[in-house]
This record gives structure tokens, C-alpha cells and sequence, in this order.
């Protein structure tokens, strides 16, 4: 049996990561006296990742490691938008972990490997790859919720996770069984060949896209498999909540197109049905469910959960009885609306970081009452942000909104989109009820807000940038369309 050394240029960025997590686990066992060590050599491993990235970025689709990784423009293009957010997820919580004593190397490598997962899961183009990937990410975020080992909540809500996560994992791992069955291949391009030439077995291969599905949804955290957010985003320190409702949501989409559009994108009428039935039921229930939370971290899972729904009806929108046509403009505006979300959701995270203090968590709507008499500007920073994704014009979360439901009336579902913009109103009411609370009710705590000086610039360009890319949102729009036209 000859061996064939694979082509490792295209995953070179997913090696250094992997080198660079070593030598920060050594640096952090052996050099005590930096103790900012790890968190500087994981932003420049990001940072480098970032620059190998772009350097082997060349437009082109090219597949090694006998088939099994794919290196194409939106592959690149998520993982160098995974990067920025792991980035500035980094640079938020470190002060918030330092207060708890989070700030140690477990933190980062946990960090750095679930970066790697997401990268793993962007670049699969075999189920084994895509599942080795899914679990890297998972097994580090279980360990990073109950990272702080003393608190009841952060450990109950690890549990949480683990358990309904490996449900999820058996459900995924099912499917793809049944699609190995009725196809005779892992391979995801091997199986859209034999559902193309009809060799694969009808009724086998729709029991394994039921599974595939639900495993789909419940990483994207949308209904019915929904459970587990609100109750880890509440229990898990907020620096590691951030972290969750952000840059996972990037894989996730990268995640289903691989599996839906590249893999099974001849059975579309099939999941396309599902995906229309999971978006409706989470647009309805996170909005409603939003409205009677008190928590705010609760309060964005579920309209972290509303959100997904709408991501995933520009995904239900690509193909109109038949017609392809109108693929490439549904599957952009569901990227469009993925990365907007995850941008809003860094702010919004990174205000909830920013109030907290040593022994306090800041997480409740009380703590956002007065905030524009304590620190003026930070209130219209997360101003910004409710308004956003409440879907008012002109920020970019209106954008995302509009181009989602512009495909949605483009296929034919006139009442989806009907139903969407009245949830969409619905859930106005509690993000509009932190500005009100922001700028008309007297603080409870007046002491002025202060955080550390890279942590300002970089939250205040992080609205800036929700509020510029609503003005200017075609360059975005355009970047996610030949992203895509150069992979599907």
C-alpha cells in the first residue's frame, strides 16, 4: 500500500494553531512570573493564523488529506471572521476574568482548541473531519462553562451541556451512519454525487437527513432543540457566554453548508420544509419567550434563538420549486445575517463584560438603569446595539433583516415573511425597554463606568461598526456573495 504524503499548505493555518497551542501550554507551566503570558502569545496566535490565512488564500477550490478538508473562499473567509471574534472576545474578558481569577492558561488553551474546532468544522469536506471538528469545539466549551469550578450555576449549567450536547452528538452521528448506508461513502461531495446519479437509497437518506438536521439545529440552538441556552448562558461566567453566542454561530452556518447545500443539496425540498418548520417555531417562541426575562443574559438566548430563526429561513430560500436562480442571493443574505449577529452579539456581550465587576455580575435590567448618566457614551454604544437587532433602520441588523425576508417573499413564502416582520415588531418591545431603562430611569449605582483603555477603543469601533455598516452595508453584502460563488 503506497502512502501518499497529503498537500499540508491549504490546513497551514489549523498547524500553527495546533504548534502554538503547545508552546503556550509549555510557556504557561514553566514561566510563573508573566502571568499575561498566555494571553499574549493566544492573540498573536490568532493574529498569525489570520495572516496564513490570507497568505493561502487564492480564490481557487482545493481539496487534501485524501479528500477529507476542503480550502475554498468561504471557508477562508468564516475562519478570518472567527479569528477577529475569538480576538475580541479575548480582549473583553480580560479584565472581568482576571477579577474572578479566570485568567489563567486552561482559559486560553481551552479558547485556542475550541478556535480550532470551528476552523475544522469550516474546512470538512468528509463526515468524520466535520464531526472531529464539532467535538473539539464542544468538549472545550463544556470545559469552559464550568471553568469556575466554586460556583454552583457555572457547574449545573457545564452539566447541562454535556448531557444535552452528547444527545445531540448521538443524534448527529446517526444520521451520518444512515447517509453512509444508503450512500457507501462519508465523503460530503462523494455523497452529493450518489444522491445526484440516484444510487443512494430514498428512504434511508431521508431518515439520515432527519438526524443530520436535528443535530444541525441544536448546535445553532434554534427550536426544538433549544434547551440548553438560556440556562448555560446564564450559568456560565459572562466572558465564556460571550464566547458561546458568538463566534460558534460562524461555524455553525459554515456547518450547514457544507452539509445541506454541498452535501444533500438535491434533497433541498426535503430539508428546506424542515429548516422553514425549526426557523417559524424559534423566531415565535424566542421573541415571546425574550419578552418575560428579567436576566439579560437569558434575554439575549432567546433572541439569540429568534435570530438563528431568521438565519435559517435564508437558507430554507435558496431553491424555488426547482429553480436554482435564486441560491446564491439566499444563501448570501443568510451569511450576511450570521456575521451581523455575531457582530451585534460581541457588543452586547461586551457591555454585560464591561459593568461587571470583582465579586459582581452585571446581568440583570437594574444594572443598565441610568447608564447614560454614569458613562454617557457606553449607553449609545448599547443604544446602538438594541437597536440593531431590533431591525431598525439604519443600523446593519435592519439590513440583515431585510435581505433575509427580500429572499424569503424571493421564494414564494409571503406569509413566513409576514409572520416575521410581526415577531420581529414583538420582540422591539424588551430591546427597547434597555434604552428606555438606560436613558430615563435613575441609576442604582452611581458610580461612573470605567474599563481599560483597549477594551473602549475597541467596544466603541465594535458599535461604530453596527451603526457605519447599516449606512454602507453593499461591500459586506458583496464580500459574503463572492465568498460563496467562489466555493458552491
Amino acid at each position: 500500500m503506497n502512502f501518499v504524503i497529503p498537500d499540508f499548505y491549504p490546513a497551514a493555518a489549523e498547524l500553527f494553531v495546533v504548534a502554538m497551542s503547545f508552546v503556550i501550554l509549555m510557556a504557561g507551566t514553566f514561566i510563573k512570573d508573566s502571568k499575561r503570558l498566555p494571553y499574549y502569545l493566544t492573540q498573536v496566535t490568532l493574529l498569525g493564523a489570520a495572516v496564513i490565512t490570507l497568505q493561502t488564500m487564492n480564490g481557487q477550490i482545493g481539496f487534501t488529506f485524501s479528500n477529507m478538508y476542503v480550502d475554498d473562499l468561504m471557508g477562508d473567509v468564516l475562519k478570518l471572521m472567527v479569528y477577529v471574534s475569538v480576538v475580541i472576545v479575548l480582549l473583553y474578558s480580560r479584565a472581568y476574568n482576571d477579577d474572578r481569577k479566570l485568567d489563567t492558561t486552561e482559559y486560553y488553551m481551552l479558547a485556542l482548541y475550541a478556535t480550532l474546532g470551528m476552523m475544522v468544522m469550516i474546512a470538512a469536506n468528509h463526515f468524520l473531519t466535520l464531526y472531529l471538528g464539532l467535538e473539539l469545539l464542544s468538549l472545550a466549551l463544556y470545559a469552559l462553562v464550568a471553568i469556575q469550578r466554586d460556583s454552583v450555576r457555572a457547574t449545573e449549567a457545564g452539566m447541562k451541556y454535556f448531557v444535552l450536547g452528547a444527545l445531540a452528538s448521538g443524534l448527529l452521528l446517526y444520521g451520518i451512519s444512515m447517509l453512509y448506508g444508503a450512500t457507501g461513502t462519508l465523503e460530503i461531495s462523494g455523497v452529493a454525487q450518489a444522491i445526484y446519479h440516484q444510487t443512494g437509497h430514498k428512504t434511508v437518506l431521508l431518515f439520515g437527513l432527519v438526524f443530520v438536521v436535528a443535530g444541525l439545529a441544536f448546535k445553532l440552538g434554534v427550536v426544538p432543540f433549544h434547551m440548553w441556552i438560556p440556562d448555560v448562558y446564564h450559568g456560565a461566567p459572562t466572558s465564556v457566554t460571550l464566547l458561546i453566542a458568538s463566534a460558534p454561530k460562524l461555524a455553525a452556518f459554515g456547518m450547514a453548508m457544507r452539509l445541506l447545500v454541498n452535501g444533500l443539496f438535491e434533497l433541498s425540498d426535503q430539508w428546506q420544509s424542515m429548516l422553514m418548520f425549526l426557523g417559524v417555531l424559534s423566531i415565535i417562541l424566542g421573541n415571546i419567550a425574550a419578552i418575560a426575562q428579567p436576566n439579560i443574559k437569558r434575554m439575549l438566548g432567546y433572541s439569540g434563538i429568534s435570530h438563528m430563526g431568521f438565519m435559517l429561513l435564508g437558507l430554507m430560500s435558496g431553491v424555488v420549486e426547482g429553480d436554482r436562480h435564486f441560491a446564491l442571493n439566499a444563501y448570501s443574505s443568510a451569511m450576511f445575517y450570521v456575521v451581523s449577529y455575531v457582530l451585534m452579539t460581541l457588543a452586547a456581550f461586551g457591555m454585560l463584560v464591561l459593568l461587571s465587576r470583582a465579586g459582581f455580575e452585571a446581568e440583570t435590567l437594574d444594572d443598565f438603569k441610568g447608564l447614560n448618566k454614569r458613562n454617557s457614551w457606553f449607553a449609545c454604544v448599547m443604544a446602538m446595539v438594541m437597536f440593531s437587532m431590533a431591525g431598525i433602520p439604519f443600523f446593519v441588523g435592519f439590513f440583515a433583516k431585510f435581505s433575509v425576508l427580500q429572499a424569503v417573499v424571493a421564494a414564494g413564502y409571503i406569509w413566513v415573511a409576514i409572520l416575521a416582520v410581526v415577531m420581529s415588531l414583538i420582540g422591539a418591545f424588551y430591546y427597547l425597554r434597555i434604552v428606555k431603562v438606560m436613558f430615563f430611569d435613575d441609576p442604582i449605582d452611581s458610580a461612573h463606568v470605567s474599563a481599560p483603555t483597549e477594551m473602549k477603543i475597541v467596544l466603541s469601533f465594535n458599535g461604530l461598526a453596527i451603526a457605519v455598516l447599516g449606512l454602507t452595508p453593499q461591500w459586506l453584502m458583496s464580500l459574503c456573495a463572492i465568498s460563496l460563488l467562489g466555493s458552491l
